[in-house]
């Protein structure tokens, strides 16, 4: 069963090639290609739609995504409040719905019996950095337009309740409160797909298990295990990680206006804004 599990971690290595003499040359063709693919089905979902668009007789697809950005208007309304939300809505709503839908897709492709070099882009962690980073990066750009100069660097003060001399002592933790949001927004979703490669990693090698009578014995219950784990770990699980992500990047998005009625800070920026 060491034997059995060792070869399951191998499989699930992201292969790379190098392309000169440098770490950062090197590339997972794995994730290339896998996010490669789920970028030209969201792109066709959402070309597909927005070409039939239509207001009487909306087709499935369509209702399907009116739904999904109804429901994330909702939730920027409960988040952040409805007085900022619809300041919030133009930038959260275009950010959180594309990825959102991304990796639903990245994910539900993953039910299909792909082969190498095709595995679910969402289990390399580049992949999901790289989607934290760029949510971290819009969060701080609309934080600092939103607050304005002064206002983006007195939010690292909170509690605003607390008088100033004592906050100085929580800036440091702030700072580090806010660095890490993309580690944990990237980690929490690429733990959750890795650990489903490694599930139909080990489930396939139990397929070849034993011998006669038992590998009759073991062969049938490793496939009904992997049919029944790739439905529950593809849909569900698939689902229930693109909207978290899809929910901490609104929170993310709400916090940072913190801040924003608190001596004025916000007042000018929210005339542009």
């Amino acid at each position: 069963m060491t034997a059995v599990l060792a070869d399951a971690l191998v499989t699930t290595t992201q292969r790379s090639v190098q392309v000169c003499g440098s770490e950062w040359c090197k590339f997972n063709y794995d994730t290339l290609i896998s996010s490669l693919l789920a970028i030209v089905v969201t792109l066709g979902i959402g070309l597909m739609v927005a070409r039939r668009l239509q207001t009487r007789r909306p087709g499935k697809l369509q209702m399907i995504l009116e739904f999904m950005v109804t429901y994330i208007k909702e939730l920027v309304g409960d988040n952040v409040g409805q007085e900022a939300a619809a300041a919030l809505m133009p930038v959260a709503i275009p950010i959180a719905g594309t990825i959102a839908l991304y990796i639903l897709v990245a994910n539900w492709l993953d039910f299909f019996p792909l082969t190498n070099p095709l595995r679910p882009a969402n289990a390399d962690l580049n992949q999901t950095l790289a989607m934290a980073m760029v949510v971290f990066l819009v969060v701080q750009w609309y934080s600092f337009r939103s607050l304005g100069f002064r206002g983006f660097f007195y939010k690292f003060t909170k509690p605003f309740e607390m008088p100033m001399v004592v906050r100085v002592i929580f800036v440091p933790l702030n700072i580090v409160e806010e660095l890490i949001k993309p580690v944990t927004l990237s980690l929490r979703l690429f733990g959750n797909i890795f650990a489903g490669v490694v599930m139909v990693e080990l489930l396939s090698a139990l397929f070849f298990l034993g011998s006669g009578w038992m590998h009759g014995l073991v062969g049938p219950l490793a496939v009904i295990a992997l049919a029944g784990w790739k439905a529950f770990d593809v849909f569900l699980i698939g689902a229930i990680q693109a909207f978290i992500f899809m929910l901490l990047t609104i929170i993310y998005f709400g916090m940072a206006r913190e801040g924003l009625e608190e001596e004025g800070h916000g007042a000018p920026a929210t005339a542009h804004a």
